[in-house]
């Protein structure tokens, strides 16, 4: 089923992408096309953590989110949806709102890559600072709300952010910790303005988010990373 990706690649090279193990917390707009690209392209070791149910608000951008669902676990969701894409596939689920208290417990360290797709602040900036305190790879998704167009985003470290107002937020929070270490998914593009201020969103930027953070993942394999 990956002979196309393979015909790219080579067998040994995909054989490294087959043996990666990586965690991915949160399933919502990002998280989710994070963990479909991971599968179809061919990782077969894949811890997911969520403890949300889908909701007719994530309708507009969730890859789950079918009025089918509405009111189904997302990890259980995710599961199903990888092992009919790969049923020889090895998916573990953590079905919890992860807390602060909670990161040193899911060894980080047993995983190649950490992605954060998360909407916790303070969750995302103490795994952040656990991840370089203990050498964790992670990459972090900031905000995606309020954006529209997907070719704004991109993969940087923290302090070359900008138009974010959740990695400015986050910046701050880890203020005396080098912002260069930390590999983050951003948006370049100025928020729209709302009138009644809520966290709008459409599909293209959460899902172009969440490709291009397993694109940076696979490429990291691949040795075509910069950062």
């Amino acid at each position: 089923m990956f002979d196309r990706i393979i015909s790219m690649i080579g067998e040994s090279t995909f054989e490294k992408i087959k043996n990666l193990r990586v965690l991915l917390i949160g399933l919502g707009g990002v998280g989710g096309y994070v963990c479909e690209s991971l599968v179809r392209s061919g990782v077969n070791h894949i811890t997911i953590i969520d403890y949300d149910r889908v909701d007719i608000t994530n309708m507009n951008r969730q890859i789950i989110a079918l009025t089918s669902t509405i009111g189904m676990k997302k990890t259980e969701l995710i599961k199903k949806r990888c092992l009919d894409i790969n049923p020889n596939i090895d998916i573990t689920v953590v079905d919890k709102k992860i807390m602060p208290n909670d990161i040193e417990s899911l060894s980080l360290k047993n995983y190649d890559f950490v992605v954060d797709a998360i909407d916790d602040v303070d969750v995302k900036v103490f795994l952040i600072k656990y991840s370089i305190e203990n050498d964790v790879k992670l990459i972090s998704s900031m905000g995606t709300a309020k954006k529209i167009n997907p070719e704004k985003l991109c993969i940087c470290s923290l302090d070359k952010t900008s138009y974010d107002p959740l990695a400015k937020k986050i910046r701050y929070l880890l203020r005396g910790i080098n912002t260069k270490k930390v590999i983050v998914l951003s948006s370049r593009e100025e928020a729209l303005k709302s009138d009644n201020g809520e966290l709008g969103s459409m599909i293209f930027v959460p899902a172009s988010a969440g490709i291009l953070i397993a694109n940076y993942i696979i490429k990291s394999v691949i040795k075509q990373n910069t950062l």
